[in-house]
């Protein structure tokens, strides 16, 4: 063997005992990682910015495990959809109007994908793949902040989003952004900034008040017996 033959060969040993000693992490491990660490978070406050088509909603999230998220928005100015586990509030300022919905828990956790129960659901029915591999990479062309994306396929026809992509920060594990392509087509985007977890929120930041001069909507989505 030539002394160039040698060299390659001692390359390539030490090449292959450098990666034995690493755990190559997968798409589908990568996510499990991230749901565990939304699993130990009890709660969290974020800014979130909603587009969908044309439309923008800016607001703040607070959110209590299990599975209590509360949105004041200030554009619209005044809107706020508050879920305490058992129902959903929302009211709509321009209308003065309240709207109530009996839910269960199962059929609203799906709503909150930045939690820990929307996760576990995502990595039930959606397969997982890197959108470009599993180095951190820019959020957007040109942006200095980097992020590990996942690309998740749904994995039947019933679920809502055909594809969503998830923009996690590498270092936090936190979800920055949550892009969604619907049945239809349309597209949805979730950016989380200012994330603080853990800030001891109360149950009692999820009980809403509605004006008093507002009118009273309920079941408006379904009957809960449905």
């Amino acid at each position: 063997m030539t002394k160039r033959g040698i060299s390659l060969f001692f390359l390539l040993i030490l090449g292959f005992t450098l990666l034995s000693g690493q755990e190559i992490i997968t798409a589908e491990k990568y996510l499990e990682l991230v749901s565990d660490n939304y699993a130990a978070i009890r709660d969290y406050e974020a800014n979130v910015n909603i587009q969908s088509g044309n439309s923008t909603m800016v607001g703040k999230v607070s959110y209590l495990t299990p599975g209590f998220i509360r949105i004041d928005f200030t554009r619209p100015a005044d809107q706020v959809i508050v879920f305490n586990r058992n129902s959903l509030t929302i009211y709509l300022p321009e209308f003065r109007a309240v709207l109530n919905q009996e839910v269960s828990g199962t059929r609203a956790a799906g709503q909150a994908l930045a939690t820990s129960q929307g996760l576990s659901i995502l990595r039930r029915n959606y397969v997982p793949s890197f959108v470009t591999g599993p180095n951190p990479e820019p959020l957007d062309s040109g942006s200095a902040e980097r992020v590990i994306k996942l690309r998740l396929s749904r994995r039947s026809v019933s679920e809502g989003f055909r594809e969503i992509t998830l923009s996690i920060n590498s270092e936090t594990r936190l979800i920055r952004r949550i892009e969604g392509i619907t049945i239809a087509g349309g597209e949805v985007r979730f950016d989380f900034t200012s994330i603080r977890t853990n800030l001891g929120i109360p149950e009692a930041r999820f009980i809403y008040d509605a004006p008093a001069s507002a009118n009273m909507y309920n079941n408006f989505l379904f009957r809960d017996a449905d």
